[in-house]
């Protein structure tokens, strides 16, 4: 069960869709992987506030990873994503923001399966793994049109 909770407005006022796309992008991530996930759609001082509790780094980010213990099963875990980073980071990839959002949701879900970009060999493996969902759900490549850090932090 993929579980949205919209806290700021300001997702569906941009993206009348975002649950749906939100549903779509979980469900292609989890493929086969039963288990719930709690998609929490916020503020990036929201966002800011839980990276600086959580990572000790007090500052906005894009989409947050929130695995949850094995004890908790069928429950997978949380991701939280803030607005205001996403719509801006897609204005200035030349993304639309439902691709972006899809991206990011399909991203904080792998983390939520245990993938992870500690280093090269295991960024390269999960973005191979991100496009090819990506690709799924007729994505572009999120990586093709930007050479820079996405600045994800999931």
């Amino acid at each position: 069960m993929i579980e949205i909770e919209v806290e700021a407005e300001a997702w569906t006022g941009a993206l009348p869709e975002t649950e749906a796309v939100v549903t779509k992008a979980a469900e292609a991530a989890l493929g086969a992987v039963a288990g719930d996930v709690v998609v929490l759609l916020t503020d990036d001082e929201a966002v800011r506030e839980l990276n600086a509790r959580f990572r000790d780094k007090d500052r906005p980010t894009n989409v947050l990873s929130f695995p949850a213990p094995e004890s908790a099963a069928p429950h997978l875990g949380d991701i939280v994503l803030a607005y205001g980073v996403c719509a801006s980071e897609a204005q200035a990839q030349g993304k639309t923001l439902s691709d972006h959002l899809s991206h990011l949701v399909v991203h904080g879900v792998l983390h939520l399966l245990g993938r992870d970009h500690e280093d090269d060999a295991e960024a390269e493996e999960m973005e191979a793994e991100e496009r090819e969902i990506l690709a799924e759900l007729g994505v572009s490549d999120p990586y093709a049109a930007d050479s820079t850090d996405s600045g994800q932090d999931a």
